[in-house]
């Protein structure tokens, strides 16, 4: 940061250019070999074992389920959940998430989506069959799920298999299973197929996108552009794509860029026109001390100023006392700085600004001579820097992620109800089903899907609470007039970005199998119950959007997802095939979504 501010400023010297980059090439060295034989990070586990530790989770689940007593054992069921929430990425340290645009970061956070899926559907496995015959049928599927959850565990170690044997047999079960006959079979056992379908569909993207996150683009020739959309695109594209996908004022990463640089380019044109003395300390605070909401602003600039004031009172009583005694100042300075950046991250931003004032006055009374004014400088410009970074905070999106929250989850609803309708009514009219296509809505939804996902960590990365700890009114345009105060804290924000997922997994899996097939259209009475209940949900996402971002004349009663007098999920018409129970079961699975959203779901949610 200061490498960056210090040449704006006057007096410029282009000659001094080679010095300060050797300082800063030293200096970066330096930090390198602390930070690698001195002081180095304490050990993390990589991503991709607590990736691989999840699969060998999900082996295990699969195999209780494919031996007597058909079922899980309650401390297997603890592993997965524990293994599952080992994945979460407030669980995971920031240098270690597989957050980056690029094709292997991609295809490892895909992984780790599917294996929390995989786990959250062997955890509540679908019932067995009382026929043998049926129950062979699921079990097969089972046994290549098993074997794929070893196969991609090793895989993600670093043991590579070269057939893939275990993939193409789980791709080759789940096949048989979809295109299996319909007419002698119960609508129990369809039910019970669509299941055992959702786990060999997770298994195959856990085992596809471990691939790509290992191999790369090479691992990418039985990825389906639809779901693995970034595995053959190179990284220009990929960055590019991410770029393209912030640039707009509906992404967070877009308003705090706008808030940051009109806040710097005000404090250098009022450093530069009243010619502050040390005027790149105006830049420094508005740069560390502006924060995303202007509550913690507000927070931190008291801190901030109280600890500068405290630093500068005592800066000045030492220049008072040591005068221009240089000896002095080189002595103390290293034990000083070592106090102030250990101690300083720990006790917060006032201490941190209180020693860090010592440290910079002492630096600059080394190069030249220096009074009790530099104190009175110090102060002075970080005054200036946090206020101007106050009133930008005011003026740029003040509640940070509250708004642009609401405002994204409500739109992801609503494109997961477009995306509901469009599925039913192509799967209704059937046709030619290919692994090249993707579903209708796909992108839309995937790209609001992004942009809800980055609005969410950042709203968890801001302080909550302090509308409570202190009296008086919001800032001005921090609260709608329709919004209550303490809705969002409550709010399960995380159910509805699952809510998405599940409409991309199922629109993939109805739409996009792994084999090219033919789906005749369905008969009418199946047709039209599914097309019912598909604009029956997609109906109630529109409501919940409505009801996380409420506009002047959104109705206050709520209305109830589930109507005890129709339950379509029950349905079962004459000769309906298996993929309108796969359908049903995926509709029943979103309202589940939606009752966690609006807290009417008895069960905890499963959180990916």
């Amino acid at each position: 940061q200061l490498m960056y501010i210090l040449p704006s400023f006057p007096p410029y010297d282009p000659g001094s250019l080679g010095g300060r980059l050797a300082g800063a090439s030293v200096g970066i060295v330096f930090l390198v070999l602390a930070e690698t034989f001195l002081l180095p990070d304490p050990p993390t586990v990589p991503y991709r074992e607590l990736a691989a530790r999840a699969a060998d989770s999900a082996r295990r689940c699969a195999e209780e389920l494919t031996g007597p007593p058909y079922a899980i054992t309650v401390r297997t069921a603890q592993e997965a959940r524990a293994a599952s929430t080992a994945l979460r990425s407030s669980q995971v340290p920031e240098a270690e998430r597989p957050a980056g645009p690029s094709v292997r970061d991609r295809g490892l956070a895909h992984t780790g989506l599917a294996t929390r899926t995989l786990l959250a559907r062997l955890t509540a496995p679908p019932e067995q069959n009382p026929g043998p015959a049926e129950s062979e049928v699921g079990l097969v599927v089972l046994r290549a799920v098993r074997d794929t959850a070893r196969e991609t565990a090793d895989r993600l170690r670093g043991r590579s298999p070269t057939a893939e044997d275990a993939h193409i047999e789980l791709l080759r079960a789940r096949t048989t299973l979809a295109a299996g006959p319909d007419a002698d079979i119960s609508p129990a056992a369809l039910r019970r197929h669509a299941q055992v379908l959702e786990l060999a569909d997770a298994a195959l993207a856990m085992s596809t996108a471990a691939a790509i996150a290992v191999r790369g683009r090479a691992g990418a020739a039985q990825a389906a552009p639809g779901r693995f959309w970034y595995a053959r695109k190179r990284a220009p594209q990929l960055w590019w794509s991410r770029l393209v996908g912030h640039a707009g004022n509906r992404s967070v990463f877009f308003q705090n860029a706008v808030r940051i640089s009109l806040a710097l380019a005000a404090a250098r044109l009022i450093a530069g026109v009243d010619t502050l003395p040390h005027g790149f300390w105006v830049l420094l605070a508005t740069l560390t001390l502006t924060r995303t909401t202007v509550r913690e602003t507000r927070s931190t600039i008291r801190l901030a100023l109280t600890g500068t004031l405290v630093g500068a009172l005592i800066v000045a009583a030492l220049f008072t006392l040591v005068g221009t005694g240089i000896a002095v100042y080189a002595a103390v300075l290293p034990p000083l700085m070592l106090i102030a950046f250990t101690l300083g991250p720990v006790k917060g931003i006032g201490w941190a600004q209180a020693l860090f004032t010592l440290v910079v006055a002492l630096a600059f009374a080394q190069l030249a001579p220096a009074t009790w004014q530099l104190a009175e400088f110090r102060l002075l410009d970080v005054l200036t820097g946090s206020a101007i970074g106050a009133v930008f905070g005011l003026l740029a999106w003040p509640r940070g992620a509250h708004d642009e929250l609401r405002r994204s989850m409500a739109v992801l609803l609503r494109g997961a109800a477009e995306n509901v309708v469009a599925t039913t009514a192509q799967v209704a009219a059937g046709g030619v089903r290919a692994p090249v296509t993707a579903p209708p809505g796909h992108r839309s939804l995937q790209h609001s899907l992004g942009l809800a996902e980055v609005a969410y960590a950042q709203f968890h990365s801001e302080p909550k609470g302090l509308a409570s700890a202190r009296p008086g009114p919001d800032p001005p345009g921090s609260r709608g007039p329709h919004e209550p105060a303490d809705q969002d804290s409550s709010q399960d924000w995380q159910a509805t970005l699952m809510a998405a997922h599940h409409t991309l997994w199922g629109a993939d899996r109805l739409l996009v199998p792994p084999e090219p097939m033919v789906v005749p259209p369905l008969e009418p009475e199946p047709s039209a119950a599914m097309t019912r209940l598909g604009d029956r949900v997609a109906g109630r996402m529109l409501l919940v959007s409505a009801r996380l971002d409420p506009g002047g004349d959104t109705p206050k009663a709520p209305i109830a997802l589930r109507d005890p007098d129709f339950d379509g999920f029950a349905v079962e018409p004459p000769g309906a095939p298996r993929v309108y129970y796969a359908a049903i079961s995926w509709l029943d699975a979103l309202m589940t979504d939606l009752e966690r959203i609006t807290g009417e779901a008895t069960a905890p949610p499963f959180r990916p």
